[in-house]
């Protein structure tokens, strides 16, 4: 999979889909949200109510197995779908992890999960008639990278022993969609989105450099687009868009491939911040128009509900340059 940003100007006819779907895909406002990291309120549904969204993305890394914020999570009214990321099994996942939390009897990666129900997709999906598409889960608590980590809990939770494996159950999900038009989410975003720190799943820790993207993920793609579904949009988190390296650049958060698949980073941390008027939290939105991503933008909303920053990331007539904000955070 490559990726070219020239490839952000495309015309509807070329991003079609490859078959009839089940049903016609609905226009849609979709949020998208990046590492949640503790922040998650009351406030949040109120501002997605406000916002007029429509179906809500979650991209985990809810707090370190942070039961009581996935409850509120669990909670949200708006239809949702739900991955969890590598701090949403942080204690359990892992030796180090298992050894710092103790002898502690509380499954809290089943909790986060049973809150959860089917509204957490991973190796999963949730068919969405009213917006006539399917979101499908790629490998839930990833760490990201091209090397197999924590054999034993995903062999012991999930029956999945390697890439191949854990490809092969992503694809049985996408397979048994409803519909034609496809959403991914993942915790951590496919390989093939480039090698730079500042690239969407880039490694900005020492040293610099490596696509930290997951393997499986981008096999899925691929042969689920194979099958003849149109793959609308891949929403993912875990890489910050402030890298670590640097503190004057920002990772790039949006490529567009040839097919027309819209790649999003929505991983902006944190996610709520103080102002001297108050809180602003982020959402990334998406637009999607008859199964076509017509607009994605980053929104900064104040508690007051106004929209303090739009940084819009692309149009369907072409790509607007990150610089391009409608207002500025006060």
């Amino acid at each position: 999979m490559t990726f070219d940003n020239s490839q952000a100007q495309v015309s509807p006819a070329q991003i079609s889909p490859t078959s009839t779907p089940t049903s016609e895909p609905a226009s849609c406002t979709i949020a998208v949200v990046g590492d949640v990291h503790d922040l998650w309120d009351s406030g949040d549904e109120t501002a997605l109510q406000h916002l007029g969204v429509d179906l809500v993305l979650l991209v985990g890394d809810f707090g370190n197995e942070a039961v009581d914020v996935v409850r509120t999570v669990a909670q949200l009214s708006l239809p949702k779908a739900v991955i969890l990321g590598n701090h949403d099994a942080w204690f359990t996942a892992t030796a180090w992890g298992r050894k710092l939390r103790g002898l502690d009897p509380i499954d809290r990666v089943q909790q986060q999960l049973d809150l959860l129900g089917d509204t957490h997709i991973g190796f999963g999906k949730l068919d969405f008639p009213q917006f006539g598409l399917t979101v499908v889960g790629s490998r839930p608590f990833s760490w990201g990278g091209s090397t197999w980590k924590n054999r034993s809990f995903y062999q012991q939770r999930f029956g999945v022993d390697g890439f191949e494996a854990s490809t092969a159950k992503i694809v049985a999900a996408a397979a048994g969609a409803l519909h034609q038009t496809i959403i991914f989410i993942g915790h951590c975003g496919p390989k093939g989105l480039g090698e730079q720190a500042e690239d969407p799943c880039g490694k900005d820790w020492n040293p610099i450099g490596g696509d930290y993207g997951d393997p499986d993920f981008t096999a899925a793609i691929e042969q689920t687009r194979a099958l003849g579904k149109q793959i609308s949009l891949v929403a993912f988190g875990h890489m910050h868009h402030s890298l670590r390296h640097t503190k004057t650049r920002q990772r790039k958060m949006l490529d567009v491939d040839s097919n027309g698949t819209v790649y999003l980073n929505a991983a902006s941390v944190p996610r709520i911040r103080s102002t001297p008027t108050g809180q602003v939290r982020n959402f990334s939105l998406v637009t999607l128009t008859a199964g076509v991503v017509t607009k994605a933008a980053l929104v900064w909303i104040h508690d007051d509900l106004t929209i303090q920053s739009e940084q819009i990331l692309y149009q369907l007539a072409g790509p607007v340059l990150a610089s391009e904000e409608t207002k500025l955070l006060r």
